[in-house]
């Protein structure tokens, strides 16, 4: 059975930062990073399949207008059981009446499923260099 939950507190965040580089789901944070990354967030769900963390995707917001979801992720060997949607419907619960933006360039058909469409053109710049911030 999977279990969803917003509690960060038994994360291992080594043994997860290995889990999704062996998944192909490493943007090159460090563990403490990710950590860091999440316990910041509005909100971070956490899929688990017993004690192996399976799925995770996080929320940054205002909690009033704006918010953006990101690191949207479950396991390869776990896709199409509807795990990605049951976290995305927990995050999107957290964020009535807010304008919601992600960005992605895989599975759009699953986003537009959830009732994303695509919207304006997206900037970005990295200030400095990336992950260099402590």
């Amino acid at each position: 059975m999977i279990i969803y939950t917003f509690d960060l507190s038994s994360v291992n965040w080594v043994e997860l930062k290995s889990i999704l580089k062996e998944d192909d789901f490493d943007n090159g944070r460090t563990p403490q990073q990710y950590q860091k990354s999440f316990e910041s967030s509005f909100a971070a769900c956490i899929a688990y399949d017993g004690e192996k963390v399976i799925g995770n995707a996080r929320v940054l917001s205002d909690g009033v207008c704006n918010a953006y979801i990101v690191d949207v992720w479950t396991h390869s060997a776990y896709r199409r059981q509807g795990i990605a949607t049951h976290m995305m419907k927990l995050c999107l619960e957290k964020l009535p009446g807010q304008h919601v933006y992600l960005f992605t360039d895989d599975r759009l058909d699953f986003y537009h499923s959830l009732g994303f469409k695509e919207q304006g053109v997206g900037l970005a710049t990295v200030v400095g260099k990336w992950l260099v911030n402590d």
